[in-house]
């Protein structure tokens, strides 16, 4: 259970909150205009600090009742606006293009990509295969990675098969975009984890959903 207390607002308010900005492509400023339209007077930089605060609660919920994700991955990374500087997403779906994970990270290198593939697999179990395109980082990732975990991954370096993800990160560019770049490495992150979150959600990663709605699911995870 995510845990919201000693706030002003309802549990449920909060959650309306969160969930508009990390589902639609909207800046907290239109977000304050939404509320102030239902009746709920609230300041933008309240909004950020609840999206701030509850997203990455909300994403590690969502990770204890996780879909099980394919053994062929789809990696790859893109890119993020932090204070006027590009920085990293590292990103995987499946080749049904669910999630398997996401990373942000202040560098594009070997390191980086182990990182990733760390965290990834830390989750999913290794993969049978792991498609990119010619990225020489993410070949040394994987091979690094492979040799410290005596690991059988098949590479494969074929880029049409990748355009799974290139088609995904669209859904994650489209929020970011009227956020206008983030201010801090760990705003961006935490406000990220909520954007991948609702993301997976509405692909259907999430278990025992039944019959409910997307807001539901993301309802559901505080609870």
């Amino acid at each position: 259970m995510v845990d919201i207390k000693g706030r002003h607002f309802e549990r449920e308010i909060v959650l309306w909150g969160v969930r508009w900005y990390v589902a639609y492509p909207i800046s907290y400023r239109q977000l304050e205009e939404m509320m102030e339209e239902r009746g709920v007077e609230i300041d933008h930089s309240s909004l950020n600090r609840w999206v701030l605060t509850y997203a990455p609660l909300l994403d590690q919920a969502f990770r204890t009742r996780e879909a099980r994700v394919g053994g062929s991955w789809r990696m790859e990374e893109t890119y993020v606006r932090i204070r006027g500087r590009w920085k990293y997403l590292y990103r995987a779906v499946d080749k049904a293009g669910n999630t398997v994970d996401f990373l942000l990270t202040a560098t594009r290198d070997r390191k980086a990509a182990v990182r990733f593939l760390r965290k990834a697999i830390s989750l999913h179990g290794v993969p049978a295969t792991i498609t990119i395109d010619k990225s020489g980082a993410n070949t040394a990732a994987i091979a690094s990675y492979k040799l410290e975990r005596d690991a059988e991954i098949e590479l494969r370096q074929v880029k049409y098969l990748n355009n799974v993800v290139e088609q995904d990160h669209r859904a994650i560019k489209r929020q970011v975009r009227p956020m206008m770049g983030f201010k801090s490495f760990w705003s961006a992150s935490a406000t990220l984890a909520g954007i991948e979150l609702m993301h997976m959600i509405r692909k259907g990663q999430l278990q025992a959903a039944g019959r409910l709605c997307a807001a539901q699911q993301f309802y559901s995870l505080a609870s």
